[in-house]
C-alpha cells in the first residue's frame, strides 16, 4: 500500500497559486494542520488567530461577506465545541462559504476526552446549510478543495493527516455526494468512511474467499445523504447492513443508513459498528480502535452476528499491512 506524507499542505499550497480568493485561517495550529506551507508561500493571505477559535469563525464569516474564500484550520474537537454558536449564527444561517476543516477526528488523537471528536459528525449534520465531508486517504484528501469549492455555502471536513495511504487511484477522484463502490456482493452491504474504510478492507477479501458476498461502498459525503447507489444497495443485502465508522453511534454514518432504511421502507437489519455512547481515553489509534469496538476484529463479529454462523479467521489472516507511524510519545499532537 502507498503512504503518502503531509497530502494536504502540497494541495493547499497549489490550490493557492490559482485561486488567489482563498484565505487560510488558523488557530495557533500551523504545522499540525498542515498549512505551514501555505503561510510561507501566501503570507500575506494567511492569518493566525491564536486560542481563539470563536473569534476566527467570525472572522472568516465577514471575509466570506466580501468574497473570499476563507478556510479554517483546527482541530476538530476545538472547531465544533469551543466555536458551535459562532458557526451556527454567523456561518451557516447566512449560508456564507466557509470551508473548516476538522484535523483529528476520534480515535486519530492519542490526546484523550479533551482532543478526540467522536460526535463532530452528528453536531456538524444537524446544521442547517452545512455540507459534511469525511476523508479517508490520499485521494479523498486531494479531492477535498475542489469538492468544498463546489459548494455554495459552508462545508465542514473531517481531515486525515500525517502519512497516510491511498486506497483509492489518484486519477479516481472523489465525488461530492457520491460513495465508492469497492466491491459487490448480495449478502451482507457494508458502508464504511474514514480511517473504518482501510480498517475494514483487511477482511473483505477473505469474507469473500468464505463465500460471503459483501456490497463495499465508501462514504465521503455524510449530508447530503442521497445516494441513489446507496440506497439500492441496502436494498440488496440477503442477511443485513453494517456500518462502521470512528464516530459514536449516535448521529454518524450509522445514523444516516437508518434514516435512508426508514425513508425507503428498508426491511432488513442494521448493525452499526461505531464507538459506543461513551467519552474515550487517551491511547494509541491502534488500541483504541479494538478497545471502542471499531477495529476489523469488531467488523467480523458484525457479520457472523448476520450471518448466524462462526466465521474462521486467524490473527495472522488479519495482520495489517501497516504501522501506526503517526503516534509519537514525545509529539502527540504536532506532527
Amino acid at each position: 500500500m502507498e503512504l503518502i506524507k503531509r497530502v494536504h499542505a502540497n494541495n493547499i499550497v497549489k490550490w493557492g497559486k490559482i485561486h488567489s480568493d482563498v484565505i487560510v485561517l488558523s488557530g495557533d495550529l500551523t504545522s499540525s494542520c498542515e498549512v505551514d506551507g501555505f503561510r510561507d508561500a501566501f503570507p500575506d493571505r494567511f492569518l493566525s488567530m491564536g486560542l481563539m477559535e470563536q473569534n476566527m469563525m467570525g472572522f472568516a464569516a465577514g471575509l466570506a461577506r466580501e468574497g473570499l474564500t476563507p478556510m479554517v484550520h483546527t482541530f476538530a474537537v476545538f472547531m465544533y465545541r469551543r466555536s458551535l454558536d459562532q458557526i451556527e449564527m454567523s456561518i451557516a444561517y447566512p449560508n456564507l462559504p466557509v470551508k473548516i476543516f476538522g484535523f483529528l477526528p476520534g480515535v486519530t488523537t492519542p490526546g484523550g476526552a479533551s482532543h478526540q471528536a467522536i460526535n463532530d459528525i452528528a453536531v456538524m449534520r444537524s446544521l442547517p446549510n452545512m455540507t459534511v465531508i469525511e476523508t479517508a486517504d490520499a485521494t479523498d484528501v486531494e479531492s477535498v478543495l475542489e469538492l468544498s469549492n463546489a459548494v455554495d455555502g459552508p462545508v465542514y471536513i473531517r481531515m486525515v493527516r500525517g502519512e497516510i495511504p491511498r486506497l483509492f487511484p489518484a486519477k479516481n477522484q472523489t465525488i461530492l455526494g457520491k460513495a465508492r463502490i469497492l466491491s459487490l456482493g448480495s449478502d451482507i452491504t457494508l458502508l464504511t468512511s474514514g480511517i473504518c474504510t482501510e480498517e475494514s478492507l483487511r477482511v473483505t477479501d477473505i469474507l469473500k474467499d468464505r463465500g460471503i458476498g459483501v456490497q463495499h461502498l465508501h462514504v465521503t459525503t455524510l449530508k447530503p445523504f442521497d445516494d441513489h447507489r446507496v440506497s439500492e444497495a441496502l436494498a440488496k443485502a440477503r442477511y443485513g447492513i453494517i456500518t462502521m465508522e470512528n464516530h459514536t453511534s449516535i448521529g454518524g454514518l450509522g445514523s444516516c443508513v437508518a434514516e435512508m432504511i426508514a425513508k425507503f421502507g428498508i426491511a432488513t437489519k442494521l448493525i452499526k459498528v461505531a464507538i459506543n455512547d461513551t467519552y474515550l481515553q487517551g491511547a494509541s489509534r491502534t488500541f483504541l480502535m479494538e478497545r471502542y469496538g471499531i477495529d476489523v476484529k469488531s467488523l467480523l463479529c458484525a457479520v457472523e452476528s448476520l450471518v448466524g454462523e462462526k466465521i474462521y479467521i486467524s490473527d495472522a489472516e488479519l495482520s495489517t499491512s501497516r504501522l501506526d507511524s503517526f503516534f509519537n510519545e514525545k509529539q502527540q499532537e504536532a506532527l
